[in-house]
């Protein structure tokens, strides 16, 4: 697997080089810039605080196992 991603890689590199459109290149580098963001920070404040209470609640042991979780969020799996 790793010998076809490096593959991949030079695939990419080669192709790069080869693009004279900046349409693309700007693409590519959203995509890249992207990459680099921190998930956290395009959290809301209600977002952030939700993960943060549930954080709090598995640190405290209030935790449902496999089976008590499919039959409360099962509707929305």
């Amino acid at each position: 697997m790793e010998m076809n991603l490096q593959a991949t890689k030079l695939e990419l590199i080669q192709w790069l080089s080869t693009i004279d459109n900046p349409n693309i290149i700007e693409k590519i580098l959203a995509i890249r810039n992207n990459e680099k963001e921190d998930w956290w920070e395009n959290l809301s404040t209600l977002e952030k605080d939700s993960v943060n209470k549930g954080i709090e609640d598995a640190d405290a042991g209030n935790l449902k196992d496999h089976g008590q979780a499919r039959k409360i969020y099962g509707k929305w799996l």
